[in-house]
């Protein structure tokens, strides 16, 4: 571990910050580190637990899912269109800057360009600037859930990232898999800021001296990241030492976490649902709706959940899990060899076809051995199966090209809800609007467009709820994706890392606000 930096602790004695324990350093492994520091560039869990240390968002969750104020102090409805969000004062970027309200309204009018975040953004017409600690956020009629879409705002610093850099790139640029000012430069509010970095081997966090957030009883001063993709390597790393905290634990190693009684394991009910979409745009066979509920009958989900997960998971047959508005609860897995069989010798396919797997190997717990359960099963009724798997930082451009027969995809709702599944990963792909952004399916369905867009508009939280209810039906009866679990988070720490207050069912640990004993 990483002995804190004798500088470092000076300059925090002068900053006046204090602690309910002495400072300390940690070293962190997670299964890998973010693929960029741009916080628009990637909608993934990486992204936003980089956003939460080094940014700040206008709003945030609390464990329990109530809204708590961040960068926005309060906020109210004015209207029916416009919700008036009040800024907090005194709050400067890493870089010195002010925080004003042009912050806020740069960052929403850089994230409606972003191809994965637009899609989350849609509803909202525009932020306008009110005065220097003030906007109004106004929505394409009445919008349910506005403070829900405000949790994804991070205002980015937008004296620090215009202009011009040395070779005359556009600061600002945002470029998917590409080497951008903003992917190699940060300048946020948040606890931390990035002192070194070299992908794929290591990330280096040191608090920020002039946080606004000084009631905050975190005592972390440097944060070293390791990613370390294989789950076992992980936790051997754990038990010998060498790092002081771990996510995500795999299922297989929970027993010896527990045993260890220097360590604590923390889980959480999941919502993040993990899934394989069936490309419509490269398989042909995958056209045929017969086809899909074929390989839908194929999978047995339940087994993996049991066998593969050892229980960390529930099967899913949906994409909403329970307690949200969209979940159907007449709508169970459905596990059915022979009938998977008959389906396939109805659509004509008696001795199956080939296709090509794609799936990551770092990204989601046991994800590798999923995808080799999956094709093993599909086996069983004639689809043969070539799978590649590879590391998240490969996957994920690989992914974007839509190219596979059948690629891997797991979806945590940004916005909390249900109709977020649909918009990013079943609704019609539409590049303008970022609805199906991650659609690599390729299903398409004019009446779960409509249905979305009309519970996105629908204040009357029972018949919203009926909608989204529907929506579920249709793409279970027309087997849009096959749906495998909703995965449980999970985190192991010594003893002294009080990591249980920080974490959160949406995997972004809150290390502002971590206490080291």
């Amino acid at each position: 571990m990483k002995t804190m930096k004798s500088k470092i602790a000076v300059a925090l004695m002068a900053a006046g910050l204090s602690f309910s324990a002495a400072a300390a350093d940690i070293t962190v492994a997670y299964d890998a580190d973010p693929v960029s520091l741009d916080p628009h560039e990637q909608l993934s869990g990486g992204t936003l637990q980089l956003s939460h240390m080094v940014f700040d968002p206008l709003v945030r969750f609390t464990q329990e899912m109530d809204f708590e104020p961040r960068l926005a102090t309060s906020w109210e409805r004015i209207d029916n269109e416009t919700v008036r969000f009040n800024l907090r004062e005194g709050v400067t970027f890493h870089s010195g800057n002010a925080f004003t309200a042009d912050d806020v309204v740069w960052t929403f009018d850089r994230l409606k360009s972003s191809p994965d975040f637009k899609g989350i953004f849609t509803p909202i017409v525009d932020i306008k600037k009110v005065d220097e600690h003030t906007v109004d956020v106004v929505t394409d009629g009445t919008y349910p859930l506005v403070e829900n879409v405000m949790t994804y705002v991070f205002p980015m610093d937008s004296k620090f990232y215009s202009g011009k850099t040395e070779d005359g790139r556009d600061k600002s640029e945002l470029k998917k898999n590409g080497s951008t000012y903003a992917s190699t430069h940060l300048s946020g509010t948040g606890p931390y800021v990035v002192d070194e970095r070299e992908q794929g081997v290591v990330v280096e966090f040191d608090r920020n001296e002039n946080y606004w957030d000084k009631d905050s009883e975190g005592n972390v001063d440097n944060i070293t990241l390791r990613p370390i993709k294989e789950d076992a390597t992980r936790v051997a790393a754990l038990l010998s030492g060498d790092v002081d905290m771990i996510a995500p634990v795999s299922p297989n190693d929970y027993r010896r976490i527990e045993r260890a009684d220097e360590l604590q394991l923390v889980t959480m009910p999941g919502t993040r649902v993990i899934t394989f979409q069936m490309n419509q745009s490269v398989v042909d066979e995958f056209k045929d709706p017969r086809v899909r509920q074929a390989v839908a009958y194929a999978v047995n989900n339940e087994g993996i959940a049991q066998k593969i997960m050892k229980g960390a998971a529930t099967p899913a047959s949906q994409q909403s899990p329970v307690g949200y508005a969209g979940y159907n609860a007449d709508l169970e897995p459905r596990y059915d060899l022979a009938k998977a069989k008959k389906l396939m010798e109805e659509a004509g396919y008696p001795d199956g076809f080939s296709i090509t797997m794609i799936a990551p190997n770092n990204r989601y717990v046991n994800d590798e051995k999923i995808a080799q359960a999956v094709a093993a099963m599909m086996a069983k009724i004639g689809i043969k199966v070539d799978l590649q798997t590879m590391p998240k930082a490969q996957y994920w451009p690989e992914f974007d090209k839509c190219e596979a027969g059948m690629q891997m995809i797991g979806w945590h709702p940004d916005t909390e809800d249900s109709a977020n599944f649909t918009e990013f990963l079943t609704m019609t792909r539409d590049a303008d609007t970022g609805k199906g952004q991650y659609n690599c399916g390729h299903y398409s369905n004019s009446e779960v467009d409509k249905l979305v867009m009309e519970a996105n508009s629908e204040t009357d939280l029972e018949k919203r709820s009926a909608m989204l209810q529907k929506v579920e039906k249709i793409l279970y009866d027309e087997a849009a994706f096959l749906p495998l679990h909703w995965q449980d988070p999970s985190w192991a720490a010594k003893n002294n890392v009080n990591i249980e207050p920080i974490v959160n069912g949406m995997n972004f640990p809150y290390f502002g606000d971590l206490v080291v004993e």
